[in-house]
């Protein structure tokens, strides 16, 4: 007996180091052996070790995720692509939108390094970071019924 693959969702950001990993790291959590999450940016630059540090503090290790390229996530194979910051949404490949198996939708997020660009201690830094996480962990728990909604739905906000 063959079994269905599983939905692949890619979140998508512009540095894949704080936004798109916190996805994906709360989709694994919540939806292992449900959903086959993936996380990629369109200038990956390196993991954000506060965004690593928000996660650790509601049970979820994101420290082995990589920064990594859209083509790291095997975009042919995706069901749906969420981009999580106005820059990815602006430079989403085109390749990915005229896929006809991919949807994309944007739902962004306010980013929490350039948030704490000013705080003047990691504890001040970190309430940004845990805010926006919790954001993302509300919205990743709506994917089963964006996935099950129909395909003409071409975005959640602005």
């Amino acid at each position: 007996m063959t079994t269905a693959p599983l939905p692949r969702v890619m979140f998508l950001c512009t540095g894949n180091s704080c936004r798109s990993q916190m996805a994906e790291g709360w989709a694994r959590h919540l939806f292992a052996g449900l959903l086959d999450p993936c996380s990629a940016g369109t200038r990956p630059q390196g993991l954000n070790p506060l965004a690593v540090a928000a996660m650790r503090e509601v049970g979820i290790d994101i420290s082995t995720h990589t920064s990594k390229p859209i083509d790291d996530c095997q975009p042919a194979s995706l069901d749906l692509v969420i981009t999580v910051c106005g820059h990815a949404d602006e430079n989403c490949p085109a390749f990915l939108r005229q896929n006809p198996r991919t949807r994309v939708l944007h739902q962004g997020f306010d980013d929490p390094p350039r948030l704490a660009a000013d705080a003047r201690t990691r504890a001040e830094a970190m309430l940004h970071y845990r805010r926006v996480r919790d954001e993302i962990g509300a919205f990743v728990r709506t994917i089963p019924t964006l996935l099950a909604s129909p395909r003409d739905t071409r975005g959640i906000t602005e």
